[in-house]
Parts: structure tokens; C-alpha cells; sequence
């Protein structure tokens, strides 16, 4: 925009200089994403603020901290892509481990041949007291704690 003054007269003329950049509908300047990334990479660089830089290239400061946005959270998006070729699975099949006999800790066998085996021996000992009750009534037993 040049603007001209005289004694009592001002006279504004806005000029429309054509550098071949892209434009939009509105006429707003279409900035491709590569030198988006080149703007934001020498941004980085620089020292300046992201004001000062945007200032100093002309351009608009919303626009640039979008692209800065962006560039951010380009690194995410381009790490959810593969960048080699997928994965293959095969399956394997193992030998399956032998079975081994469950080792318990206590083992009580009574008269008549029947043994007990258990981890704890105040469970066992519950047991036991439950089979020796009258009438041979067995009460729910409780696990204990220990």
C-alpha cells in the first residue's frame, strides 16, 4: 500500500503486486505443507519468538502457531504409521511341561488310610476337627488367614 501526501490531500492506492504464490477464493496466500516445515524448522533455529519470526516473514501469527501445532503433533501421527512393513506371526507350538504332582507341605493319614494333605496345617487341623465332631457333621470351613 503506498500512500501519498500533499499540502491539504492524502491519497491512499493499494497495490496488488503478483508473486505466483497460490491463493485461495478469499485471496489469502496457500502456504504448501513442505515450506510450512521449512518456516517452523527455522523458527526452531532462530532465537526469535514465534511473534518476532512471523513478523520478520510476513506472516500472519495465527497461522504460524497453527503450523508450529502441527509440526508438534506430526511426530504422534507419523509414529502411528508403519513405516516399514507390517508384522508377521507365526505360530509356535511348545512341548507342553510335564505335569508335576501338586507338593503339599502337611500330610496327616488317619486310621483307616485316608490321608490329608494341605499348605497350611491349621487347615488341616480345622479338618480334622471337623471330621471328629459329633455326628460327623462337617461345618463350612473358613480359610485361614496365614
Amino acid at each position: 500500500m503506498v500512500t501519498n501526501t500533499t499540502d491539504s490531500k492524502t491519497c491512499t492506492v493499494a497495490l496488488l503486486v503478483e508473486t505466483g504464490e497460490k491463493r485461495d477464493r478469499l485471496g489469502r496466500r496457500i502456504t504448501p505443507a513442505a515450506r510450512r516445515a521449512e518456516l517452523v524448522a527455522a523458527w526452531r533455529t532462530s532465537g526469535l519468538t514465534q511473534t518476532a519470526f512471523a513478523r520478520r516473514e510476513g506472516i500472519v501469527y495465527s497461522s504460524f502457531t497453527a503450523w508450529v501445532q502441527a509440526a508438534r503433533l506430526q511426530p504422534v501421527a507419523a509414529a502411528a504409521k508403519p513405516a516399514h512393513a507390517p508384522v508377521r506371526f507365526v505360530e509356535a507350538k511348545l512341548p507342553a511341561p510335564p505335569l508335576s504332582p501338586p507338593s503339599f507341605a502337611w500330610c496327616v493319614r488317619l486310621p483307616d488310610g485316608t490321608e490329608l494333605r494341605g499348605q497350611r496345617a491349621g487347615d488341616l487341623a480345622e479338618l480334622l476337627r471337623a471330621l471328629r465332631s459329633p455326628f460327623g457333621k462337617l461345618r463350612a470351613l473358613s480359610p485361614s488367614k496365614g
